[in-house]
């Protein structure tokens, strides 16, 4: 069975994507590091399920349900650089905000949903979201309080999380897709 993981997308990336016009759109790659500034998707493999958060105003938001296609260099990456001033994924120029630039970055290839920032988690499923490691232990998010997440430091990184969460979060995604957004902007 397929795992599901979490990655937090920064301010600077999420005004980076509404920049760019990337709202709407589906990203066919984000990217993986060695460094903090870019979390390395570390146990994720082929089929893994990557739910993109964001934090607005102690709000989570879910902007993007991606499944892991693999996490090789292909050509549509472009040419390899041959010194550290090239660009390290020019065929994915329009998506390099997502840290094509970032310390040891690799490609991973993603079959996504469209970009988006309206689909909030709601504060009771915020309380409950569980993430558990490779040994097994679980750990909930720190910091919320009545609902929302004051400091999100307990959401930066590539995080595991438990079956019922995945759930959770899946469904939250999937009912956004079928309300209309009129409805959904009278439930936020």
């Amino acid at each position: 069975m397929p795992d599901a993981f979490t990655v937090l997308w920064t301010q600077d990336t999420c005004r980076a994507l509404r920049r760019a016009g990337r709202v709407g759109q589906r990203p066919p790659v984000a990217f993986s590091g060695v460094h903090t500034s870019l979390p390395a998707w570390s146990g994720a493999g082929a089929g893994d399920g990557v739910y993109a958060l964001h934090v607005n105003r102690c709000e989570v938001f879910v902007v993007s349900r991606m499944r892991v296609v693999d996490l090789e260099r292909h050509e549509c990456c472009g040419q390899a650089p041959a010194s550290w001033r090239e660009p390290a994924f020019p065929g994915h120029d329009e998506w390099s905000m997502l840290g094509a630039g970032g310390c040891g970055a690799a490609a991973v290839h993603v079959d996504a949903t469209p970009v988006r920032f309206d689909i909030p988690v709601p504060g009771e499923l915020l309380e409950r979201l569980t993430w558990r490691n490779r040994g097994g232990q679980t750990r909930v998010l720190k910091h919320v309080v009545d609902g929302r997440l004051e400091r999100s430091i307990s959401l930066q990184g590539f995080y595991r999380l438990t079956p019922e969460s995945d759930a959770d979060l899946s469904e939250l995604v999937d009912a956004s897709v079928r309300a209309p957004a009129a409805e959904r902007r009278r439930a936020g």
